[in-house]
């Protein structure tokens, strides 16, 4: 199956980016991961900067870390792509992975702890997965672990519960999961703007 442009350009992107992270050190992380705001990195790295809303979900902090978010972008990706349009799809996944690291910087602003960097597409992955729940509510999705079947709409509907419940409780620590929520936010007004109910309303429809 040949993928749409977009979610191609994504997974290579994402991919030669953790190559070079290996290659060029810590550098990149210092630079380009999403830092709290007015704080430094380790290394006397700079504080926080507009780029690193988009800069930082194309970093990865491990081979696991990349290959799920990478096989959940190919899984789910090319069908919204196909489905919005390239172009818009672009737009929502960037608009997915902004909110993602607005809503975390806000968490971490209000529960404080030591300055720590953020990497990942997951934020853009979890708008990605909103999508396709919304546009594919039937479709079976089968569980990795443990390996069950369900319909989108209920497979997002759990991750995004679940989600919420580890913020909440600080289960699995060492997970922005208000930044995954933040992404399933972005992707949610993005949606809503496709159909026609906001203020600024792009056009009606699906």
């Amino acid at each position: 199956m040949r993928l749409p442009p977009v979610t191609q350009a994504l997974l290579i992107i994402n991919v030669v980016m953790f190559l070079l992270q290996g290659a060029a050190g810590p550098g990149l992380i210092e630079w380009f991961a999403l830092w709290p705001v007015a704080t430094s990195g380790p290394i006397a790295a700079p504080s926080f900067q507009l780029w690193q809303l988009l800069s930082y979900s194309f970093l990865h902090g491990s081979i696991t870390h990349l290959f799920f978010n990478m096989l959940a972008l190919y899984m789910f990706g090319a069908a919204v792509e196909g489905f919005l349009g390239s172009r818009y799809f672009l737009y929502y996944y960037f608009v997915s992975v902004v909110t993602a690291a607005l809503c975390h910087l806000v968490f971490v602003a209000w529960a404080g702890g030591p300055p720590v960097p953020t990497v990942g597409a997951s934020g853009g992955i979890y708008g990605v997965l909103l999508a396709y729940g919304v546009y594919f509510p039937n479709r079976t999705v089968m569980l990795l672990f443990p390996p069950i079947p369900m319909p989108a709409r209920v497979f997002v509907t759990l991750f995004a519960a679940l989600e919420l419940w580890f913020g909440v409780t600080g289960t699995a620590s060492g997970i922005a999961h208000f930044a995954h929520l933040g992404g399933m936010l972005g992707g949610g007004l993005m949606i809503q703007y496709r159909r026609g109910r906001f203020p600024f309303a792009r056009r009606r429809g699906s």
